[in-house]
């Protein structure tokens, strides 16, 4: 498994346990919903701005998300 996949689990179970769907992850970042999904599946490489939009949207430290 690569960096991207490993980053995608990882925003997947966070939002999961935040009990939200891509759809509400998506309207709180100000991302699309076919982006979540892409970056969760691990198609995507993500900026340090994305990072701190989905950080934000999740209302947690960036940090969490290499823990």
């Amino acid at each position: 498994m690569d960096i991207k996949e490993k980053f995608g689990q990882r925003v997947k179970t966070l939002r999961k346990e935040k009990g939200m769907s891509q759809e509400e992850l998506a309207e709180k970042s100000g991302l699309n919903r076919p982006y979540i999904s892409a970056i969760e599946q691990g198609k995507r490489n993500v900026s340090l701005e994305v990072m701190e939009k989905l950080a934000e949207a999740l209302q947690m430290d960036i940090k969490k998300f290499f823990e």
